[in-house]
């Protein structure tokens, strides 16, 4: 099935790429493979929320905040490729997440963006992982991903 009627089953309109925080390139190739830039929960340029795990951001907001972080991934593989048909595989997520000392459940984060890398992809879309805590990102926003894409030519 096309990636794009898939997106379109979900409800979910790519936007343009968000803007780049600093000296840096939000992909790069190296052979088959597509490194992302870590992206956060950005829309219109703006973070949609700020804060902690396990302070002012519950489990289930920061789900969907990963959610908006693998959207802004898919849209800079779109610009990139011209077409999310050439992703082959979903190799690898790092994603960090900012939380409170006693906040244990970042794995339970991330699995916003990684259901929808395979809701997207189907089973190529299941990829090794890390879910790492932080005391901080960025702009106090609450989640960070960058991802591994294995592509066809």
């Amino acid at each position: 099935m096309s990636v794009y009627k898939r997106l379109q089953e979900l409800g979910i309109a790519l936007p343009p790429p968000p803007p780049l925080g600093g000296l840096y390139t939000p992909y790069k190739r190296v052979g088959n493979l597509v490194y992302t830039a870590g992206q956060g929960p950005i829309v219109d340029g703006s973070p949609v929320m700020i804060g902690k795990l396990g302070a002012e951001i519950t489990v289930e907001q920061g789900q969907e905040a990963a959610r908006v972080c693998v959207i802004n991934i898919l849209s800079i593989m779109d610009k990139y490729l011209g077409d999310l048909n050439k992703v082959t595989n979903v190799v690898k997520l790092l994603a960090f997440v900012a939380s409170t000392p006693q906040f244990s459940d970042q794995p339970q984060v991330i699995n916003g963006g990684s259901k929808l890398f395979l809701d997207v992809f189907g089973e190529n879309g299941r990829h090794a992982r890390s879910a790492i805590g932080t005391n901080v990102l960025p702009g106090n926003i609450p989640v960070e991903i960058e991802a591994i894409f294995e592509v066809e030519d």
